[in-house]
Parts: structure tokens; C-alpha cells; sequence
């Protein structure tokens, strides 16, 4: 939702930064395994600890590498790969996984409630792309729903940082309406693959 219209304009601002990476030799799969090491180890090193802050500095400024690697991949003259594809969408799912893995093993370590919460969030966020995958394969576009990744995203890290900060009730906040939005998302794509096949 987000995303669709913030994609133009984000996508003209870093096309130059883009093309400079591919000058100097950083090729698009070698920026998203590096970003993606970057985004694991940061979850799993500072969330554990309770470092949500300082944590989430780190995971923004490795997750960056996704709104460069794709671009990368377009203007390059190899193009997009099926193999540069597959190996993003599975990172993605890689990298999400480990940010919300690394607040709930805070959470249970703490005992606080709150991580059944983010286990929910945790297994929406996979079911939403794994929705889409399976519907592609009956070849059905199956991309709506009212929480996609960039959405997700934003509020888990918004409210992770948030919560670093000392603002009282964001992290649950966070999670209570990510693990909504995500359950809706499901139910809404659900609908979609069944409206097509009927």
C-alpha cells in the first residue's frame, strides 16, 4: 500500500547511488548477502540483549542494501535474474524472521507475555509471502492485503527503536497490531486465491 507509492520517488533517488555501486564492481547479490549478514547478526547480537536502540540503527542501516540491490539488478546490463529473485525474496524472509526471533528470545529471557504476541507476527510474516508464492504458482496475482512487507516492517522497527528510547507501551502496541494487520493480510490474500479459483 505504503510502498506502491512511495516506490517512484524512492526509486529515482537512489538510482544514481545504484549505478555508482555497479561502477566501482558491488554486484546486486553480493550487496544483498552482505546486508543480509548484516541485518541477522545485528537482530540476534543487540535484541537479545535488550539494546532495541542501538539494535535497530544497525538493522536499518544493513536493511538499506534492499532498496539497492533490486535497482542494481534493473539497470545493470545482466538485468534481473531468477536467481538474484529467488535468493531476495528468501533473504527477505531470512532477515524479517531474525528481527522478530531476536525481540522474542528478549521477551522469554524477560518473561514477558508479549512474546506469544511476536510469535504470532513472526509466523503471519512468513505465511503472507508463502500466500502469494503459492498463488503465483496457479498463476494468480495475489499481492493486496492491508499490511505488505515495507508496512510490517516499518511498525515492527518503529516500534522496537521506540521502545529502546524509553517510550512506555510502544512495543506492545507494536506487536499487538502488527500480529493483527498480519492475521487480516492472511485472510484477505486467503480470499483473494479463493475468489479466483471459484
Amino acid at each position: 500500500m505504503i510502498s506502491s507509492i512511495l516506490k517512484p520517488a524512492v526509486t529515482r533517488f537512489i538510482t544514481p547511488v545504484a549505478r555508482f555501486a555497479l561502477r566501482i564492481g558491488i554486484t546486486p547479490n553480493g550487496l544483498t548477502w552482505v546486508g543480509a549478514i548484516g541485518v541477522v547478526t545485528s537482530s540476534l547480537y543487540f535484541y537479545p540483549r535488550g539494546d532495541f536502540f542501538i539494535g535497530t540503527v544497525f538493522v536499518f542501516f544493513f536493511a538499506l542494501s534492499d532498496l539497492f540491490d533490486g535497482t542494481m539488478a534493473r539497470i545493470s546490463k545482466m538485468g534481473v535474474s531468477r536467481w538474484g529473485s529467488f535468493l531476495d525474496s528468501t533473504i527477505d524472509r531470512i532477515t524479517d524472521s531474525a528481527i522478530l526471533i531476536g525481540v522474542a528470545i528478549y521477551l522469554i529471557d524477560s518473561e514477558d507475555r508479549l512474546n506469544g504476541v511476536v510469535l504470532v507476527t513472526l509466523v503471519t510474516g512468513l505465511l503472507v509471502p508463502y500466500i502469494r508464492a503459492k498463488a503465483e504458482s496457479f498463476n494468480i496475482a495475489c499481492t493486496g492485503g492491508v499490511a505488505e512487507r515495507p508496512e510490517r516492517l516499518g511498525i515492527a522497527m518503529s516500534a522496537i527503536a521506540l521502545d529502546g528510547l524509553g517510550v512506555s507501551y510502544v512495543l506492545a502496541v507494536g506487536m499487538w497490531l502488527l500480529a493483527v494487520l498480519g492475521l487480516i493480510t492472511v485472510v484477505q490474500r486467503m480470499v483473494i486465491v479463493k475468489t479466483a479459483l471459484q
